[in-house]
């Protein structure tokens, strides 16, 4: 789990468990006779999220059981329906962390959820107020107790070193299992004619997943599956080559707060972060490629700025816990973006918007700037990319499109390629 501190998640769980059992919800917002509206469950090599929606606020408590290791749940105020039964059916085989699911009338209007576990967790149990098209959700986040250093899971995944020659490294493949075999058309600039001085890490950022689909187009497709597709593509064309070595900040669909995004980031010191969306706007006629970059003085046009607010209410979308340490951090993190940094990532984005705009129509010839959270990195060249609107019906059947993706991507890698040229990475001290 990329995450800047391993530690602080830990406290965070730690301090949910001083006592046996927790009452989440204050005395004005017990919820008795609530109906229970869905049922969902995110697996992720990270943690486990699993969302209860409700017409009101529930009412629950929790307890960690050990040999063998079980979570406890009692949800007062509902009883035992064909709804919650469907969590059972929901729980795969694959989860990382829950081998399985068990519900059943405790009391009068308490059901009782009892989660098998394959390992110990680290639980964290919240609510969240009603946002986007949601309902009161309860949300139970399973994280693992003892969590792989994020570092060395990143270079697991990438079996390219510093000190290798990445022309001798280009045999090596990116192992991660959850990245599909992609067939791209690989007209980046020759690898022959470009060896740096070391590899380079980028940072690649499918936005939304999880419980925040993103925006949705007029056939239903979802921003966040079209996003993942196109990241997965770049991931593929671009860690097949010895230069580089590629995070993603999400590889399936699930939910990383913004400021995680850029933590993940951080962590592995990236050298660029580049994150992927397909926008929607009030007007289905709005169209065009966009890039952006960070701006601390006011966006660059009414729409940026539309955009970016959009864009940063993810977190109340996807479901964030406010109540931690790490969203604390988070916040501190945002505000610590640089000049330099938005020097460098204007110019990134303008090799990209350049390459884009061989084959795409762009809603901006130029790189317009906004004050987009994820984008807050003060160390690291930032952009989004908005591909193209998924709100316009034609858009969104290019989107959609596999040679379309293919194109994207293309073009994504040679902006890579001839922002580096003209600003070479420095070399790393130990």
């Amino acid at each position: 789990m990329l995450l800047s501190k391993r530690k602080s998640l830990q406290q965070i769980a730690k301090a949910s468990f001083m006592a046996p059992w927790v009452l989440l919800l204050g005395p004005k917002q017990l919820a008795f006779g609530a109906t229970l509206l869905g049922v969902r469950v995110w697996p992720a090599e990270e943690y486990t999220r699993v969302t209860l929606e409700s017409d009101e606020l529930l009412q629950v408590s929790h307890q960690l059981l050990r040999d063998p290791n079980r979570l406890v749940v009692d949800i007062q105020g509902i009883d035992l329906n064909s709804k919650i039964k469907e969590l059972v059916a929901k729980i795969k085989s694959d989860d990382p962390f829950i081998t399985g699911v068990r519900v059943g009338q405790y009391q009068p209007k308490v059901v009782r959820l009892v989660f098998d576990l394959k390992e110990e967790v680290l639980p964290q149990l919240f609510p969240l107020e009603p946002a986007g098209s949601y309902r009161h959700r309860l949300v139970l986040d399973l994280f693992p107790k003892n969590p792989p250093d994020p570092m060395t899971v990143f270079l697991q995944k990438n079996l390219k070193t510093e000190d290798e020659d990445p022309i001798a490294a280009i045999a090596r493949k990116n192992m991660d299992i959850n990245t599909p075999p992609v067939v791209t058309h690989n007209t980046a600039p020759s690898i022959a004619s470009r060896k740096f001085n070391r590899i380079i890490t980028i940072a690649l950022d499918p936005g939304h997943g999880g419980e925040d689909p993103g925006a949705i187009g007029a056939r239903g497709s979802r921003e966040k599956d079209v996003v993942l597709a196109i990241a997965k593509r770049l991931q593929n064309q671009l860690s097949n080559m010895p230069e580089f070595r590629i995070l993603m900040t999400r590889d399936s669909d699930f939910f990383v707060p913004l400021g995680v995004r850029v933590q993940k980031a951080r962590k592995v010191q990236a050298d660029l972060f580049i994150s992927i969306h397909a926008d929607a706007f009030v007007l289905p006629s709005a169209k065009g490629a966009s890039v952006f970059a960070l701006s601390q003085q006011g966006a660059s046009s009414t729409t940026a700025r539309w955009m970016a607010n959009k864009e940063n209410s993810s977190d109340l979308i996807g479901g964030l816990n406010i109540k931690t340490k790490d969203a604390e951090v988070a916040r501190l993190l945002l505000d610590m973006a640089t000049t330099a940094q938005i020097k460098d990532s204007l110019k990134l984005g303008s090799s990209v918007i350049k390459e884009l705009g061989s084959f795409a129509s762009l809603h901006s010839k130029s790189v317009e700037q906004a004050s987009f959270a994820v984008l807050k990195a003060p160390d690291i060249p930032s952009i989004l990319i908005e591909t193209a609107f998924i709100s316009n019906p034609e858009e969104e059947l290019r989107l959609l499109d596999e040679a379309y993706q293919n194109k994207l991507s293309d073009a994504i890698t040679k902006g890579i390629f001839s922002y580096l040229e003209k600003n070479p990475p420095l070399v790393r001290q130990s």
